[in-house]
């Protein structure tokens, strides 16, 4: 039997492709392993958007050339293939610098992963194409491997941000069908998922066609997908605060199906840096943003992404980040320093912040940050909210799932109720997740 290895990194995107890749194979007839000295083919499914990624990359190859050196002196054949972000950014470059690599192939393309495993016994392989045809109409039919499940419904992002590689290597900005959604939404819910996340590099961008002919927003398509029996509830990642518009702010009021929570990346407090990101909106026009869609519903988790020590920003510049947070109170949130990406105009510049700044910058940002995610957790002992229950939990006895709010919860008991949603009363916060009991009902907002 046939085994592949497939390593993901970053986005959720990258999870969900990593898994229809696997999904790929196993129309060739592989069977996944999480062991990579036991596979015939390893796939590295690589992200460009964190620091060093490519390097990275390359250093996990070397020991991927290791190990297929020990395999082939065990008379064991070993493809390895490249795919993801790095892959598009790099092309055949990657087979110059780590010739044991034999396919390499974008996201856009890895729909052909069979043909060009084929084709890599007559010699390397490089698919970077941005193909015409749509990728998801050669995919096979989903796994379902949990309550809970990814479904790509945009790709692409037409912003250009000053930092990002995005429009690179995902390419521009296209949305799937309706039809094709529901139909992959209607197959997720009869194996079993109860909720849905929606993804997309900008998401809330989408602009699909609809079975009626018209152009939907994603509130229309989140107001539909809440009529799929068996999909209890809905999510969406990543979004564009340019793109949350009225309809959508509008579903978060209306269907009890979407969650409570939003991740709405801002990038910064600075009006002058948001200016230099490319950003295309300002401070006071995210904060206003806010208060519209908490007036829509009041009780919504707020996410979002910061970068520290972008070229030019000075400390008034951060000083107005942090005003930021401090104004609005997020749930939880992502931050990072700075880091060029090749290609992108930010790359370019010559106003550096230093190393150290950067790091002192992002430790006083991350400490208001985590503030803020335990006080939001803190508020929540005592109430009664509805858990969807995903897995097992870290101990014998316990399932674990997530809050409308997406905080990670722990309570006592059997496996059998895994897949199920459960009222559970929060009793008490540890460092990563939320520990409670089972009770009677939740409140219905908190649904």
């Amino acid at each position: 039997m046939k085994k592949a290895f497939v390593k993901s990194y970053g986005c959720q995107m990258n999870v969900y492709d990593a898994a229809r890749m696997v999904d790929l194979l196993g129309r060739e007839g592989f069977t996944e392993t999480a062991v990579m000295e036991e596979a015939d083919v390893v796939v590295l499914n690589t992200c460009h958007i964190r620091e060093k990624a490519a390097e990275k990359v390359y250093s996990e190859l070397g020991r991927v050339r290791d190990l297929k050196g020990e395999r082939a002196e065990a008379g064991r054949e070993t493809t390895i293939v490249v795919a993801g972000c790095v892959a598009q950014a790099e092309g055949r470059e990657i087979i110059h610098r780590a010739p044991s690599v034999d396919v390499v192939v974008g996201p856009q393309s890895y729909h052909r992963l069979p043909d060009l495993l084929r084709r890599a016994r007559e010699g390397k392989v490089v698919d970077t194409e941005f193909p015409i045809d749509d990728k998801f109409d050669h995919l096979p039919p989903r796994r379902v491997l949990g309550a809970s499940a990814f479904l790509t419904v945009q790709e692409g992002c037409d912003k250009f941000c000053a930092f990002c590689v995005v429009p690179y290597t995902r390419g521009a900005e296209v949305s799937r069908p309706v039809d094709k959604i529901l139909a992959e939404a209607e197959r997720l819910a009869a194996g079993g998922a109860r909720e849905l996340t929606l993804i997309g590099q900008n998401v809330n961008a989408f602009h699909g066609e609809g079975p009626d002919g018209a152009t939907w927003s994603l509130g229309r398509l989140l107001r539909r997908l809440a009529e799929v029996p068996g999909i209890a509830r809905l999510r969406y990642t990543t979004s564009h605060p340019r793109d949350m518009d009225d309809d959508l702010i509008a579903a978060h009021r209306d269907c009890p199906a979407v969650m409570p929570y939003l991740h709405l990346p801002v990038q910064s407090g600075s009006d002058r840096i948001l200016a230099a990101m490319n950003r295309k909106h300002d401070a006071d026009t995210y904060r206003r943003l806010i208060d519209r869609i908490r007036a829509a519903r009041p009780d919504i988790a707020l996410s979002s992404d910061f970068i520290v020590g972008f070229p030019g920003e000075t400390d008034a510049d951060h000083a107005e980040t942090l005003r930021l947070v401090a104004d609005v109170g997020f749930s939880s949130a992502f931050s990072f320093k700075y880091s060029p990406r090749p290609g992108t105009p930010a790359a370019e510049s010559e106003d550096a912040v230093p190393e150290a700044v950067k790091r002192e910058r992002l430790a006083e940002l991350q400490a208001l940050l985590d503030a803020q995610t335990k006080a939001f957790n803190r508020a929540s002992i005592g109430r009664v909210v509805d858990v969807l229950i995903e897995k097992a939990g870290r101990h014998p006895g316990q399932v674990a799932g997530k809050s409308p709010y997406l905080q990670a919860v722990q309570i006592e008991a059997d496996a059998a109720v895994i897949g199920t949603v459960l009222p559970v009363r929060l009793t008490r916060a540890g460092s990563n997740s939320l520990f409670g009991e089972r009770a009677e009902a939740a409140p219905a907002a908190a649904a």
